[in-house]
């Protein structure tokens, strides 16, 4: 195989075209096609299947997706050592969480990692859906659920805090069962988690008038005075217009767990990133 169709079959798995592909190598968009299909056959494998929203990696381009992206690492470290250069981190990391999580959390720790790091590319995917390790829809996941597919190494990478938030100065009383009470809340899709049904249950005769899957959604009409919301601590009390109410017991927490496919065990940009992102969310 020739390094440089390994390198074209990273650009079109990253772009998801081969028109995005060639603007990431500076190739035409003719040669990207011819040479994807001579790694094809030298490989005797399709690695991509061609549908109308664009490449979508095949079991076996998924397979082999983590070895292409080692030896991009090493190529590249090949390449700096020649030219007397110190050991640089360099290429992208696809990261997904939940919205509020990334913005508020994750956001500020990537900030100084880019940095420090300026030729690491970071993607943040912020998604209410589970990403799939196996399938190399992200190379880093963090959610509020333990992996249970195989072979991905994961761990606990913080606990979070819930508490009930009103927007800061309102007068509305709370009563016992949450008569005349209004509710922002989690939308119906959602309103098994736990703290969605623990606000239920504090206050039963309280009336939902706003859901969404979008914590920060929430955040902003609790602020704009329409009704008490639970949220994750971290952004409701950096939340501006917001303050917490205490109704007698806090709603419960979360565990938050980040996860990444065993292949990429040995990417050193991603050990990286985890590493210094562990070390924040500890603090």
């Amino acid at each position: 195989m020739d390094w440089n169709d390994i390198k074209i079959f990273l650009a079109v798995a990253r772009a998801g075209s081969l028109g995005g592909a060639a603007r990431l190598t500076g190739q035409s968009q003719p040669t990207m096609g011819r040479r994807l299909r001579v790694l094809e056959q030298e490989t005797g494998q399709a690695l991509f299947q061609r549908t109308r929203e664009g490449f979508v990696l095949t079991a076996e381009g998924s397979a082999v997706l983590a070895h292409s992206q080692r030896m991009e690492e090493e190529a590249l470290g090949f390449e700096r050592r020649l030219a007397g250069q110190e050991q640089q981190l360099e290429g992208l990391l696809r990261i997904s969480s939940s919205d509020w999580f990334g913005a508020y959390l994750l956001t500020p720790i990537f900030a100084d990692f880019v940095k420090i790091h300026p030729k690491v590319q970071v993607e943040l995917i912020t998604d209410a859906r589970l990403f799939s390790l196996a399938r190399r829809e992200a190379d880093l996941v963090f959610r509020i659920k333990p992996f249970d597919e195989a072979n991905v190494v994961q761990r606990k990478a913080m606990h979070v805090d819930y508490r009930v938030y009103r927007a800061r100065g309102s007068t509305h009383s709370v009563s016992g069962n949450g008569e005349g009470v209004s509710l922002v809340t989690l939308d119906t899709a959602f309103q098994d988690f736990p703290d969605a049904a623990w606000l239920r249950r504090k206050l039963p005769k309280a009336s939902i008038v706003f859901g969404s899957n979008s914590r920060e959604a929430q955040a902003r009409m609790c602020a704009a005075g329409v009704g008490l919301a639970v949220l994750p601590a971290p952004l409701g009390d950096a939340f501006p217009g917001l303050e917490v109410v205490d109704l007698g017991s806090a709603p419960p927490g979360r565990d938050v767990w980040v996860g990444f496919h065993q292949d990429l065990r040995g990417l050193a940009r991603l050990r990286a990133i985890l590493d210094a992102t562990i070390e924040r969310l500890a603090n």
